[in-house]
């Protein structure tokens, strides 16, 4: 590649929704410079005003003493973006078409040794990079929202991805601060955005057989699961669970249980009925506060979490 991992210094960020300003905000705390490439002229207000809430909270975290907001520059103009940078983050709209064209442009205007990485969160590199004319060195860098604070980045590569280019963006995006988990093989969805699906499709099925209100189901996982998976994970808080027989415990005495009909996978079918619901019971959890007030409540909540797990998290550590 066109640098080593450890010699980054300029980033372009595409994109400039929460996740693309989730990523910008990220990379700027950890001391690079960001340029920032802004799709309409009109998004550049809600975009700095997303900034200086993430910055609040990469305060809190205590990030690196070079980070900081004046190595942002924002572009309007691709080629500004993209032509002296050393590794692109990719946040463009969710959409194949999309992602498709603009890998197309990127493969023959950006540098043909610099690693693009896409924050799709689901769609895969094979397809997104079917049109580009340098497809080996274009991987998914799947973010967790938000993007600042949350450190897994999901990665895999197509089918014409080089080896290289997974190690290489591996290696940043430790020095960058995040917990990067390098996939098997390719598949829709990755790991943590599949286990999250089914955990929501099970939701939808409560909600839409009148079993559960969203509020139920957010109170439950609060108040349950949600503090022992932070910790642990999934295989391990069972595992832990079961004393001194651990997982061989959990599976031989549980094991029958299964079968039982305690989950459905398949989603249910999103009639206007199920959608409203879910919408009215949504906002009548947010009584009335808008999404600044919520993200800030979140992030905050996610700033003492994540510095409580600094002390605690011994298994992975």
């Amino acid at each position: 590649m066109l640098v080593a991992p450890d010699k980054v210094k300029s980033i372009a960020s595409i994109g400039g929704g929460p996740i693309g300003a989730g990523w910008t905000a990220s990379f700027l705390a950890h001391g690079y410079n960001v340029v920032s490439y802004l799709h309409d002229p009109a998004e550049e207000k809600a975009f700095r005003q997303f900034l200086s809430t993430a910055w609040t909270s990469l305060n809190a975290l205590g990030f690196s003493e070079h980070g900081s907001l004046d190595g942002l520059t924002i572009t309007f103009k691709l080629t500004d973006a993209v032509s002296n940078c050393h590794f692109i983050q990719e946040s463009a709209p969710e959409r194949l078409d999309i992602k498709q064209s603009l890998y197309r442009t990127l493969g023959d205007m950006a540098n043909p040794l610099i690693v693009i990485a896409s924050s799709t969160s689901g769609l895969t590199m094979t397809d997104i990079q079917l049109y580009c004319n340098t497809p080996g060195r274009t991987v998914v860098g799947h973010p967790f929202n938000p993007p600042y604070l949350l450190p897994l980045v999901e990665i895999t590569g197509g089918k014409n991805t080089s080896p290289e280019a997974i190690s290489w963006v591996k290696h940043f995006y430790d020095i960058a601060g995040k917990k990067p988990l390098v996939l098997k093989k390719e598949i829709p969805g990755f790991i943590a955005t599949r286990l999250q699906e089914a955990l929501w499709r099970e939701a939808l099925h409560m909600v839409a057989n009148g079993e559960a209100t969203p509020e139920q189901i957010d109170l439950a996982l609060i108040n349950g699961p949600g503090p022992r998976l932070a910790l642990m994970g999934q295989c391990m808080a069972f595992h832990v669970a079961c004393g001194e027989g651990g997982m061989a415990t959990n599976l031989d005495q549980f094991g029958p249980s299964l079968k039982l009909p305690w989950s459905r996978l398949a989603a249910p079918e999103l009639t206007q009925e199920l959608r409203d619901r879910m919408v009215d019971g949504c906002n009548a959890i947010s009584g009335g506060q808008s999404y600044s007030e919520l993200a800030k409540k979140r992030d905050e909540g996610l700033v003492a979490i994540l510095s409580a797990l600094k002390n605690h998290r011994t298994i992975f550590t």
